[in-house]
């Protein structure tokens, strides 16, 4: 049984699904999106509607979470299966912890939440919950053995999924776009709240750079599942005469074609790394989230190469500095200056080194049907 809450956490799944069947046929249930379905999953529940970021913003989904919770606890107790994995989504699988652990059940935790940013007592529910965990950064490791939580670091899924399918020619030509000419991709994120923050600024953000410097293109990635209501402002950015195009499903592509990347803090930014690609990281929650989140997040660093870099290798620009003259003059830069894009190219390949190599999902599928064997002992 599988849970997992968001786009990134289910394109996971589906790679540790097809691992797993790799090795053996299993049958896998559960809680998620297309990418476990199309893995071959049994669909309890779809995490549509489900992720948001943002302590206020959660308020939104909790009516819908407990009937969740409840329906699949209820699968749990019907089906009994051999072992649960979590995938990060920790507001959620937390409550379903324990429901899973009253049951008998075997729990795998993989994709760590981050509670190295905040609520570190989150580690206490881990230990007494579950039986072990699979991190994906180098430096979550020692977290988990110091706490006496059994741990495996297995890499980056991401190493081995990252693979564009079209070429920069390709991909630009299909969007409207020339690809002799410099091609800027936004990232926006995948959530709907972070849409209506972020979209906004970054259309204007094109619009500016456009301006000041001609020829400019832009490729939007449209993340799956999203109402077009969240891009209605593309059209009226083309309407006023700048290059934009719109790749559906395939942020990969994008990137492919891209040569400079303004992103949403997440997932992403370790998926632009993997292109090689400098990068602008850009975020925005609601004010109340982020007062709030200003007096328990202690970390230096937003963006995930940052912190597996140890340093500030890309441009954090976060909620009031997350602004479209800030967005433009960022991009500018790393498009006029060669030198400075050539650093961070280097820098964000030691990030690329550090995160394991490839054969993250085999190594979490092992892992996985390990700790199902334990319960046939």
């Amino acid at each position: 049984m599988l849970s997992c809450g968001e786009a990134s956490g289910d394109l996971y799944a589906g790679a540790l699904i097809r691992a797993l069947n790799a090795r053996e046929s299993v049958e896998v249930f559960g809680f998620g999106g297309d990418q476990m379905r199309a893995a071959g999953a049994d669909m309890v529940g779809d995490y549509r509607g489900f992720s948001v970021t943002g302590l206020t913003e959660a308020l939104s989904v909790v009516r819908r979470s407990w009937a969740m919770l409840g329906t699949l606890t209820g699968t749990a107790r019907d089906r009994r299966p051999d072992v649960f994995v979590a995938l990060d989504f920790p507001d959620f699988n937390f409550r379903l912890l324990p429901r899973i652990r009253a049951l008998g059940i075997p729990i795998v935790y993989y994709i760590s939440p981050q509670l190295w940013a905040w609520r570190p007592g989150r580690l206490k529910t881990i230990k007494k919950y579950v039986d072990r965990m699979l991190v994906i950064f180098p430096f979550e490791e020692a977290i988990y053995r110091d706490a006496g939580i059994p741990v495996t670091f297995v890499g980056h899924p991401l190493i081995d999924i990252a693979i564009p399918q079209r070429s920069r020619e390709t991909t630009c030509r299909a969007a409207g776009l020339d690809p002799s000419k410099p091609v800027v991709a936004l990232l926006p994120g995948s959530r709907p709240n972070e849409l209506r923050l972020l979209t906004p600024v970054l259309l204007e953000a094109a619009r500016r750079l456009s301006s000041s410097l001609p020829g400019v293109q832009f490729l939007v990635a449209r993340a799956p599942s999203l109402d077009d209501e969240l891009f209605a402002g593309l059209e009226g950015l083309r309407s006023d005469g700048v290059p934009l195009g719109v790749v559906s499903d395939s942020a990969d592509d994008v990137l492919t074609a891209a040569d400079v990347v303004v992103t949403a803090s997440g997932t992403a930014t370790v998926q632009t790394a993997l292109h090689g690609k400098p990068m602008v990281i850009v975020y925005r929650v609601s004010p109340l989230t982020y007062a709030i989140g200003k007096r328990v997040v202690t970390l230096p660093h937003y963006g995930m190469v940052n912190l597996v870099s140890g340093r500030a290798i890309v441009t954090e620009l976060i909620q009031d500095d997350c602004t479209p003259e800030r967005v433009s003059e960022e991009t500018r830069i790393l498009l006029t200056d060669q030198a400075r894009a050539s650093v961070m190219r280097k820098d964000l390949t030691e990030v690329v080194r550090r995160l394991g190599g490839a054969g993250a999902s085999e190594r979490a599928a092992e892992a996985v049907l390990s700790t199902a064997r334990t319960r046939e002992e």
